[in-house]
């Protein structure tokens, strides 16, 4: 099976670590995380690069130049990056 993971991120540093744990110890190895950066002012985006060797590969980053206010626009970015066979 192969999924896709998409997190819509605005200012999650508080729960960004746990998120990212949990998904790495499920046992589940065909998937991708994608992390959609709504303009964060925190440490959320530093957080999730500390992941990046930890995924593997499977983690992306993407930061959206301003924020949309609205978690439907970064998760529907997150679709539009999300690999074919994933989703």
């Amino acid at each position: 099976m192969k999924a896709s993971v998409i997190i819509p991120m605005y200012n999650a540093e508080k729960y960004l670590i746990v998120c990212l744990e949990s998904i790495l110890i499920q046992t589940l190895q065909g998937f991708e995380v994608i992390i959609v950066d709504d303009c964060s002012t925190d440490n959320s985006v530093a957080i999730a690069e500390n992941y990046l060797e930890k995924f593997g590969g499977r983690l992306k980053i993407i930061s959206l130049p301003e924020n949309t206010g609205s978690g439907a626009v970064p998760r529907n970015i997150g679709l539009e990056h999300a690999r074919r066979g994933f989703l």
